[in-house]
């Protein structure tokens, strides 16, 4: 360059639009697959949840079966003597146990599907 010549200019721009962002492809996704720190923070995240789920679950599980002998025991002790308790006990297990049985497996289930999409939406960006 010589003294009397201005600099030359130079254009800038941005990174190419389509090199922008791939659909389909988030970074969250290869963080995992990957294996980096932040991938495993992510999978540790999502079976924290998971974990936190069956807890409740088993507990609420344990104290519907750990609360039977008190159950069993009642009518002995409101009618006195009670002759024969097995009809009470098939119908607190027949109407009562296994319906909230049932019930805290379906609320499990539903439970750790939606932890898994709340999961798939963090890592696809949605």
């Amino acid at each position: 360059m010589s003294a009397g010549q201005p600099p030359r200019r130079e254009v800038v721009t941005g990174v190419p639009r389509g090199a922008r962002r791939r659909p389909g492809h988030a970074p969250a996704r290869s963080e995992i697959s990957e294996q980096t720190p932040i991938g495993t923070v992510y999978v540790r995240s999502l079976m924290r949840s998971q974990l936190r789920a069956a807890l409740y679950a088993l507990g609420a599980l344990a104290l519907l079966v750990g609360t039977l002998p008190l159950l069993f025991a009642f009518p002995a002790a409101v009618l006195g003597s009670f002759s024969s308790p097995q009809p009470f006990v098939w119908a607190v297990l027949g109407v009562g146990v296994y319906p909230l049985m049932w019930l805290t497996a379906r609320w499990y289930v539903r439970r750790a599907e939606r932890n898994e999409e709340d999961f798939t939406g963090l890592v696809e960006g949605r």
